[in-house]
């Protein structure tokens, strides 16, 4: 059974850092691209960022470009999200993702993900 397990989050003042890791049990890790979403309270779940099968490409959402930095480590089965710079906005349920195919701009939609680890929660306050 495959299992995604997010690690990490937490509650950290504005201005603060937070890394997210996101520990997957999937024989197919280093062929899967691995996705983080989020979900703010009474709000739709969003895209924050994906990278390719090798790491070698990398999307984020508009909202965190320059502040989270998406990586994984595939002899470790894991993708980090490193988080600096938090807002208060950023406050949500962190959710990592897993899928196969070919790296794309789809990637940045929840469709093509079969797998979704349980979340974690990330409180920024003021």
């Amino acid at each position: 059974q495959v299992q995604l397990v997010e690690s990490g989050g937490g509650l950290v003042q504005a201005g603060g850092s937070l890394r997210l890791s996101c520990t997957a049990s999937l024989r197919t890790f280093s062929s899967s691209v691995m996705g983080w979403f989020r979900r703010a309270p009474g709000k739709e779940r969003e895209f924050v960022a994906a990278i390719s099968r090798s790491g070698s490409y990398t999307n984020y959402a508009d909202s965190v470009k320059g502040r989270f930095t998406i990586s994984r480590d595939n002899a470790k089965t894991t993708v980090y999200l490193q988080m600096n710079s938090l807002k208060p906005e950023d406050t949500a349920i962190y959710y990592c993702a897993a899928g196969s195919g070919a790296y794309g701009t789809i990637w940045l939609t929840d469709r093509p993900y079969d797998y979704w680890g349980q979340g974690t929660q990330v409180t920024v306050s003021l």
